[in-house]
């Protein structure tokens, strides 16, 4: 009798051309892995000038993950670096209420920077072209996936158009709300902040230097992030209700509404893109695998962007499970065997919950106006900005240089 043997498409599908999915796939495909993409958004879409004015914050174990997978020469003349952290708490139009701040300074680092600012409009077109020329990977833009199923050495999806793929394991990239995690019957836990995010560029008269601020309000914090020349891009948490209003605002009337916020340190202000928003909540998938599937990025879990650790997070998970797949493949294992992809979910799980944990709890103790809470605030951190070593500990937590890191997020080849 013959052997029943499936014939493979590819090694890996990926769901989902996410800044992580595209990136994984490079890692992979750099690896000698079949990969093969599958993107909902044409390249148009992805390329057209309408993600102008965002912008990513890529700590320092990230910005090497991107240089092992050939990327940051392209990004890095269009990276502005960020030099110093500066975090403090008050209310709009008062300033600081407390003596008691923390001020990170990469003078401290051994390693350089704590970190990058990049915006979408260089990154995204740069993981677009790193994919084109990957002859290990085939990229189907403007592709979505209807059905996935499960067998016993293979995993296939059926798409849109009707085509359908087979490969050894399928990769969820594809967002918070993941058709995969949801057609694998992967249950998720969300907690709803009642905050939304707004996002803009801003252009200021005075050089911001390179630090980023993170002033900490009662309706939710504004961070203020370093872009190249006299920009800066700002993620400012408000209550659901309020952002809705300030959103649809006039620009005139909106930079009204942000300058008691922002403060007058940089000079006059003025909006260099267009506004985003997005609703804040806290989702976590209850499982990161299941037979023949892994989920990564926001398909795995969603965290409020108060620590700058959303994309992090994801390439986190892009280094972790390119490691755990590779050294498998090296082994002559089946890369979509159970125990494969358990090693990949240990790994990942804990950091992942940490991460949850820590924005949760500081997003509840900053955001409000009580004053025992704000007191402890105060106290907590001129605890931290006493205590060198503490600092610099939280210092290396920011820029990705803490806990097992994978090869990729220290810069090394897999």
């Amino acid at each position: 009798m013959r052997p029943n043997i499936t014939l493979m498409d590819t090694d890996i599908l990926i769901t989902g051309g996410s800044l992580s999915g595209t990136s994984l796939a490079l890692a992979l495909a750099n690896a000698g892995h079949q990969v093969t993409l599958i993107d909902s958004l044409p390249n148009t879409a992805q390329l057209s000038t309408d993600f102008d004015g965002r912008a990513y914050a890529i700590a320092l174990s990230s910005q090497k993950l991107l240089g092992a997978i050939g990327l940051w020469d392209a990004l890095a003349p269009n990276a502005q670096a960020m030099m110093e952290i500066k975090v403090s708490d008050g209310r709009p139009g008062q300033g600081p209420l407390s003596p008691f701040f923390l001020h990170f300074d990469q003078a401290e680092l051994d390693e350089g920077p704590m970190g990058y600012m990049v915006e979408d409009r260089h990154l995204r077109p740069a993981l677009l072209e790193a994919v084109a020329h990957a002859p290990n990977i085939t990229h189907l833009p403007g592709e979505t996936v209807i059905a996935q199923e499960v067998g016993p050495q293979s995993v296939s999806v059926t798409l849109g158009s009707g085509k359908t793929l087979t490969g050894k394991l399928l990769v969820g990239a594809d967002g918070r709300k993941s058709g995969t995690a949801q057609r694998a019957s992967i249950g998720r836990m969300v907690s709803d902040y009642g905050q939304t995010a707004l996002v803009a560029a801003i252009a200021h008269e005075e050089p911001h230097h390179g630090i980023a601020h993170q002033f900490f309000m009662p309706a939710g914090p504004l961070a203020i992030l370093p872009l190249t020349e006299n920009r800066s891009s700002i993620v400012w948490s408000e209550k659901r209700s309020h952002a809705a209003h300030v959103l649809a605002l006039p620009e005139d009337a909106f930079l009204d509404h942000l300058r008691p916020r922002f403060g007058s340190f940089l000079g006059e202000i003025s909006l260099a893109g267009q506004r985003f928003s997005y609703p804040l909540n806290l989702t976590l998938a209850k499982s990161l695998i299941a037979p023949r599937l892994a989920l990564i990025a926001d398909a795995a879990h969603g965290m409020h962007p108060i620590a700058g650790q959303g994309l992090n997070a994801g390439l986190r998970d892009v280094a972790a499970l390119a490691e755990v797949l590779t050294d498998a493949k090296r082994r002559g294992e089946d890369i979509g065997n159970p125990l494969v992809l358990k090693d990949y979910e240990r790994w990942r799980r804990f950091d992942i919950a940490s991460l949850a944990l820590a924005t949760d709890s500081f997003n509840r103790l900053f955001s409000n106006d009580n004053s025992l809470l704000r007191s402890i605030r105060g106290l907590g951190m001129g605890l931290v900005q006493s205590l060198p070593d503490l600092r610099r500990g939280f210092m290396r937590e920011a820029a990705g240089q803490t806990g097992d890191l994978p090869r990729l997020m220290m810069g090394a080849p897999l």
